[in-house]
């Protein structure tokens, strides 16, 4: 039986490459005031990212419980012997311990692996990718774990951000916290490092972020897997993939949107490109 793979919303994965993939996709939550839902299941990004900016006060997020995590499990053992779990960083939500607790309430039944990608959207998303590809090409649950752990040191996410506010005001900032008292009128640019988000650089407008995000992608030699995303500028992102299509050809490339959760600590008019580095030999 082959392994099941399992993450989370925060990776990006859309539901219909979920699908393609075989992938189970667990949600967290998205709060407006009293109203709570299930990310990308019972609210779009795009009514998300209409509400992010029209409501005066600011969403809020929670991550699945073990109970949800649990029951994907339940479902899934009757069809293998072996899962293996892939979330977002344990620095930037509590999802890992809900999947670490999850399989503890599991013992006996199936074996789980879970690991913490130490990323989030598609930094996590193209780890995915390349576990459901091993496994397709018919690695065990211990040789995609490896494969894994091998790839998260491989994967680097980049995000053009055209505010700090919704990172900051949702306690997220990180690293980064250093580059709030910059002018309004500069863009951070942003990766994830150990974990945690980490200033790269700052630039004056969108298209000095897409040239930044290019100059960045033209630097690695061995790509293995790319993906670019946006929140609210899906023209952007597509300048940017053409662009990218001089470097890796862009019919491969992944696009996604960011999901709610992430998006509300994004804000709007973000944009991020996710590499994936070949293995060296």
């Amino acid at each position: 039986m082959a392994v099941k793979i399992v993450t989370d919303t925060l990776s990006d994965i859309t539901e219909d490459l979920a699908k393609e993939l075989g992938v189970t996709v667990v949600p967290l939550y998205v709060r407006f005031g009293e109203e709570i839902y299930r990310d990308r299941v019972e609210i779009t990004s795009e009514e998300f990212y209409r509400r992010l900016v029209s409501e005066s006060s600011l969403p809020s997020t929670t991550q699945p419980t073990p109970n949800d995590f649990y029951q994907v499990y339940e479902t899934l053992a009757k069809e293998t012997d072996e899962i293996l779990v892939i979330v977002v960083s344990s620095k930037l939500s509590g999802t890992y311990q809900s999947a670490t607790q999850a399989k503890e309430m599991m013992e006996g039944k199936c074996r789980i692996e879970v690991v913490d990608s130490l990323s989030v959207a598609m930094g996590m998303g193209l780890i995915v990718i390349a576990a459901t590809d091993a496994v397709k090409a018919g690695a065990n649950l211990d040789e995609a774990t490896q494969l894994v752990r091998r790839a998260i040191s491989r994967s680097h996410l980049t995000a053009y951000f055209d505010t700090l506010k919704y990172l900051a005001k949702g306690g997220r900032i990180g690293k980064a916290s250093g580059l709030l008292g910059s002018l309004l009128s500069v863009k951070p640019i942003l990766t994830v490092k150990e974990g945690e988000m980490a200033p790269l650089t700052r630039v004056r407008s969108v298209s000095a972020g897409i040239d930044y995000l290019c100059n960045y992608a033209a630097e690695f030699s061995n790509i293995e897997g790319m993906a670019v995303e946006h929140a609210t500028t899906p023209d952007d992102a597509d300048q940017l993939v053409e662009r990218l299509g001089a470097i890796y050809p862009k019919e491969r490339i992944y696009r996604a949107v960011i999901s709610p959760v992430v998006g509300t600590y994004s804000g709007p008019n973000a944009m991020a490109l996710t590499i994936l580095e070949g293995e060296k030999k």
